[in-house]
């Protein structure tokens, strides 16, 4: 029969293994940064060729500590052997990259991005694991990757051929309950009370529903937009609602397209078109339609103006004072002097101003 001392001899040293696993995995700790930071590259640059609108994209080393508390984690089939014998061999998120989207679809975009770039070894959908095993958490895919054998025989990537990088792949939502879990005490549903169960699995509810309805809110505004841009191009204005899409899309068949004018100016003009007081594209067509937007231009500047300042000069003809009245800068003394010199040219230059009010025609 063994004595207390032998057994307490026989017993797994995991202060030591954390220890010697920490120790080891400092060698190369700079090869791993090295390899996140390839690899995040080579993410970004792909995300951006393919136009993928993402939150961000996150590249680290695993953490020297953290990879010592992995290390010693216990085994589930045995509590007093480490899960990991091999650390550096077994523990496949030295390398990790998190990519972090704005919408659920965008995830599998994600994934193909990842499938042409890289070999998979492995993918994995985090949320199928929850319920099977009573936990709470977040929803996210995780992949196992390496470089694909085209890029690995690039001579700058040479050394980073073997390299396995873990990819997170998540919503903003999602990230947000990922970050909150950290300082969750209970992991499963079997231990937490039921009055905190009961709340955690309505929150849980409800983030899949936000992901749900901002997918399905992407998805309309995007449909809205191909509608209104065939809308404007029929020349049905009257159901074409003052957006800033629509906006550009107006102007370019109307003016011209101008590449120069940025989507911030478009969202500008688009608010101040509300504030005037219109309602849809075709009382901005009554507006300007008397007036010619070139020749308009070179009466008030002498040369023909970009996109929006040309807009601007028709708006202003069109409905005189009630530009200035309506406006944003309407308090603004400088503002009112200088639409008042534009309109006073205008009449000395023969060109006759309106008094257009959408107000007056809100109900067409």
């Amino acid at each position: 029969m063994s004595n207390p001392t032998q057994v307490e001899e026989e017993k797994f040293d995991f202060a030591r293994h954390e220890e010697s696993a920490i120790s080891e995995y400092l060698k190369v700790l700079s090869f791993y940064e090295n390899v996140a930071s390839v690899n995040s590259r080579i993410v970004e640059e792909a995300i951006k060729r393919r136009e993928i609108q993402v939150h961000s994209v996150q590249g680290r080393a695993k953490d020297p500590e953290s990879f010592g508390r992995k290390a010693i984690k216990p085994s589930e089939n045995d509590p007093n052997q480490p899960k990991y014998i091999q650390p550096l061999r077994e523990i496949t998120d030295l390398s990790a990259i998190r990519i972090i989207t704005f919408f659920p679809r965008t995830i599998d975009q994600i994934d193909s991005m990842l499938r042409e770039e890289f070999e998979l070894i492995e993918r994995s959908d985090k949320s199928e694991y929850l319920l099977e095993d009573g936990k709470f958490g977040y929803q996210s895919i995780h992949y196992l990757v390496k470089l694909n054998k085209t890029r690995a025989t690039l001579s700058e990537y040479e050394r980073f051929t073997d390299a396995i990088t873990e990819v997170q792949v998540r919503t903003i939502l999602q990230h947000a309950w990922a970050e909150i879990e950290h300082d969750i005490q209970y992991k499963s549903s079997t231990t937490i009370p039921v009055d905190i169960r009961r709340r955690f699995m309505a929150l849980a509810g409800l983030l899949e529903i936000a992901d749900r309805e901002f997918q399905t809110i992407q998805d309309d505004d995007q449909a809205l937009r191909v509608k209104d841009q065939a809308l404007v191009q029929a020349g049905v204005l009257v159901d074409v609602e003052i957006t800033p899409s629509a906006l550009k899309t107006y102007l370019d068949k109307q003016l011209g397209s101008d590449a120069r004018i940025s989507d911030f100016s478009y969202d500008w003009t688009a608010r101040l078109l509300k504030k005037l007081g219109f309602n849809n594209f075709q009382q901005v067509d009554d507006c300007i339609r008397p007036y010619d937007h070139n020749a308009t231009s070179r009466l008030l500047a002498g040369n023909i103006q970009g996109q929006l300042t040309r807009f601007e000069y028709m708006l202003v003809a069109g409905m005189g004072t009630n530009y200035i009245d309506r406006h944003h800068y309407n308090k603004q003394e400088w503002h009112k002097d200088y639409i008042n010199r534009l309109l006073i040219k205008l009449e000395k230059k023969g060109l006759k101003t309106g008094t257009f009010d959408p107000l007056e025609k809100a109900n067409y």
